[in-house]
């Protein structure tokens, strides 16, 4: 017989395998199996129970069934495919059974394989038991069954779909349903979570669903924007679970099971038409859970965390969180985003960039690279509504939409009354598209000449005519602008011609007037 427990010691004293072969007597391909096959089942020492016998079974269990005639079994697959959904023993057992009956062998019966895949689960596959601290964390999921709702008007039925967070140290739970599973109730009912147990853990560990971890990762996973912002007001922080690892949240999944044959099942056929009326059922088969004894430990849920626990959770902020979602959303190219269907303007430099939405019940923000470009009242009601700041716009834009009647009257009543008479009379004898192109034009004059100016020449323009047009107040002004050039070359002459004659001495210096 092979002498594996010889072997295995040798081995985790570093002996070198040629050398474990010449103390043994054994080939070195027998060493080489029993090492290889003891590094893939992960054993890393031996204690007093590891026997040869034991080692032999543990180690190399196809060997017993071969002796026995029987067909051997790969419990490794059998193990992996148990993990399958949908996948049961006595299926595996079948499968096993006619494979070995299409080689000619001799399968073994149903108990003696559920009685042999015990013994390798117990053996190969031990859980680590994990002592969680008083406070520490808060597991988090939604129940893979649901309820149900009827619509009283048209006798829909609208599934109802129940969350789940409980604590591991006491397993005090929560559950409560909701409509659909998207942000805003995910985040809800993490919120009615913290108050119902009255304060907040140090982690949060859900699973890896959307509405609460964008990409899973290996090394940090990207958490979605409005989950991170709720862990941070209630100061807590949250740890995804790893992917198709249910035993990082035993907890919770255990409950999930729990509550799925406590609450879920016992109202499969309660008949409800509000969403309220539901959870007020679940709630009170909430309390009788949390308050049943334990069966293999003094107390109940309640007692424990209200004894051992309540008093190592962070207390309640003052104010409960307002509810936010992130959004992505493209700039089009009138500088507005889509936002449900409403459109919200940005700076039109954004034109074309994917910008960061953030939503509250109120209010709308974008950002861009972290940084805050614009913000919004939300828009409710009829879809396709437009909310623009002007500030936004390129300058042509601002203008063009700048102007109108009101804006113009406004502009006249800067200038002075004259320009105000006038801005009126061309918006009261001309269709509003006409009057204006006309201040359009009448407005450019204020470019190049002062505000005095027009006025000045709007009220000449007034004293002259009874059909004022733009075209004879540029005539007044050109005109004016043309007397004051000429009135400054006069007086630039003059100035010159002074400047010529140089110091004149009168006839009095001469003696001429001394008489």
């Amino acid at each position: 017989m092979i002498n594996y427990r010889k072997i295995l010691e040798l081995y985790f004293e570093d002996v070198s395998q040629r050398t474990i072969s010449s103390s043994t007597g054994h080939s070195r391909n027998t060493v080489s199996n029993v090492v290889r096959k003891a590094k893939k089942l992960g054993l890393e020492g031996l204690d007093g129970t590891m026997t040869n016998p034991w080692l032999e079974s543990f180690l190399f269990p196809e060997k017993q069934a071969i002796e026995k005639g029987y067909y051997p079994v790969d419990w490794e697959k059998v193990h992996k495919e148990l993990q399958k959904k949908n996948i049961t023993l006595a299926l595996l057992h079948k499968e096993y059974a006619d494979e070995a009956r299409e080689g000619g062998k001799i399968p073994y019966a149903y108990r003696t394989f559920t009685e042999n895949y015990g013994k390798y689960a117990k053996k190969y596959k031990l859980t680590m038991p994990i002592r969680r601290k008083p406070g520490e964390i808060m597991e988090v999921d939604w129940a893979g069954s649901t309820l149900e709702i009827k619509d009283r008007s048209t006798g829909e039925v609208l599934p109802a779909y129940v969350f789940v967070a409980t604590l591991p140290y006491s397993q005090l739970s929560y559950v409560e349903a909701f409509l659909d599973m998207k942000s805003a109730n995910w985040l809800t009912a993490h919120i009615h979570a913290f108050e119902y147990f009255g304060g907040i853990p140090e982690a949060l560990v859900p699973d890896n669903l959307k509405t609460g971890v964008v990409k899973a990762l290996r090394s940090e996973s990207i958490l979605n924007e409005a989950y991170r912002e709720l862990a941070d007001y209630y100061r807590t922080v949250v740890v995804p679970s790893r992917v198709r690892k249910p035993k990082d949240k035993p907890s919770v999944e255990g409950s999930v099971g729990h509550v799925s044959r406590q609450i879920i099942a016992s109202l499969r056929d309660y008949q409800c038409f509000h969403l309220e009326e539901l959870n007020q059922q679940i709630f009170r088969k909430l309390e009788n859970l949390n308050t049943l004894d334990f069966q293999k430990r003094p107390g109940s849920r309640k007692k424990v965390f209200e004894e051992e626990e309540k008093s190592y959770l962070q207390a309640l902020p003052q104010t409960r969180y307002k509810l936010t979602e992130w959004k992505i959303a493209k700039v089009q190219l009138n500088y507005h985003i889509q936002v449900e269907r409403m459109y919200y303007s940005v700076p039109y430099d954004y034109v074309r960039e994917s910008v960061d939405v953030r939503l509250t019940t109120d209010l709308i923000e974008v950002y861009f690279k972290e940084t805050r470009i614009a913000s919004h009242k939300r828009l409710k009601g009829e879809i396709g509504q437009y909310s623009t700041n002007t500030d936004h716009m390129p300058d042509n834009h601002r203008l063009y939409l700048e102007h109108n009647p009101e804006n113009n009257k406004k502009w006249a009543e800067s200038v002075g009354p004259s320009m105000t008479r006038f801005v009126s009379y061309i918006l009261r004898n001309n269709i509003e598209k006409k009057a204006l192109n006309i201040l359009s034009t009448l407005r450019n004059l204020s470019t190049k000449h002062a505000k005095d100016d027009l006025e000045q020449a709007t009220q000449t323009l007034l004293d002259i005519s009874t059909n004022p047009t733009v075209s004879v107040l540029k005539s007044i002004l050109e005109r004016k602008k043309h007397q004051q050039n000429n009135k400054k070359k006069d007086r630039d002459n003059l100035q010159t011609h002074k400047e010529d004659y140089g110091f004149v001495r009168g006839a009095k210096y001469f003696g001429r007037d001394s008489k």
